[in-house]
């Protein structure tokens, strides 16, 4: 067979330098993750692919050998060690032009969820991203997470119950209240007085992993969702939905209260070495967003 011409061993930098990172991104790869320590699902993630470029008179990275080694995900469960192998074939790929490598997975998680009262099920994706860095200084990890919630706002609901007293007070004006005729009323169309103001919400989580194991990446998540205390549903009845707007009336919370709920159980996680998150509270009031970032290493 005809030797084809290799620009990038035949041929030096035009400038001698070297560049931190060069790669390539939205590389499609199929992986696969167990879930609860039983399940696994095979998930269509993206990735991006990245090594140093330290050799100054190199001309370029081989890019075709790191697709290649991508491709070795499909083929096994991805866990710490299997992105630990993935980097260290990357860097070997590159014959010595560079020492260190970052890899990149996007995708959603499917999980079932069921609903509240009812026993009805459905799914819900999350967005999830892990991030893998190899250097001379060592390999670490980060895992970001995206967590939709519901949030009532408690000052709304103050001001909506004030309502409904003044209401009561003009519908019934005599010092005692027949309780048949205030229940009648109650569930009237006119004792639609006023409503709370409630929203979607979102958890965007950042973690820095220490040396053990990675999480569950489904039991992470359900934690969290525990902690807020309102996550979104799938299918539901309208026993569910008046069960969520229950679970909503006992969770009032400003963006800071929904805030230090994660922040408290993100303390209690001892493999997180730091972490990042972000609460937004997309207002239905204003046409601005309510938002908490906080950090565990300022």
């Amino acid at each position: 067979m005809r030797a084809l011409p290799d620009i990038t061993s035949d041929l030096s930098a035009e400038t001698p330098m070297s560049l931190q990172w060069v790669g390539m991104e939205d590389i499609a790869v199929p992986i696969c993750l167990t879930f609860q320590g039983v399940r696994q699902q095979h998930i269509a993630a993206k990735s991006k692919l990245y090594v140093s470029l330290e050799k100054t008179d190199a001309k370029g990275i081989h890019m075709s050998r790191l697709h290649h080694a991508l491709n070795q995900l499909a083929d096994c469960e991805l866990d710490k060690q299997a992105m630990k192998n993935l980097l260290a074939e990357m860097i070997v790929s590159q014959a010595g032009i560079g020492h260190s490598a970052r890899a990149e997975l996007s995708f959603d998680v499917l999980l079932k969820k069921p609903s509240l009262l009812s026993g009805e099920a459905g799914f819900q994706s999350y967005p999830v991203c892990i991030k893998a860095e190899q250097t001379p200084r060592g390999f670490s990890t980060e895992l970001e997470l995206s967590i939709p919630y519901s949030s009532t706002c408690p000052c709304s609901a103050s001001l909506a119950r004030q309502l409904y007293a003044d209401a009561i007070d003009q519908q019934f004006s005599a010092n005692h209240i027949d309780k048949a005729a205030l229940l009648q009323w109650l569930q009237s169309p006119g004792a639609s007085i006023a409503t709370p103001h409630s929203q979607r919400s979102y958890a965007y989580i950042r973690l820095s992993l220490g040396d053990e194991a990675w999480p569950d990446i489904a039991a992470l998540i359900f934690q969290f969702e525990s902690v807020i205390a309102t996550p979104v549903q799938t299918a539901v009845k309208r026993v569910d939905e008046q069960a969520f707007a229950k679970l909503n009336a006992e969770n009032l919370m400003f963006c800071e209260d929904a805030a230090r709920r994660i922040k408290a159980k993100l303390g209690s996680l001892v493999y997180v070495k730091d972490y990042w998150f972000k609460v937004e509270h997309q207002e239905s009031l204003h046409a601005h967003n309510a938002v908490v970032v906080d950090r565990k290493t300022p």
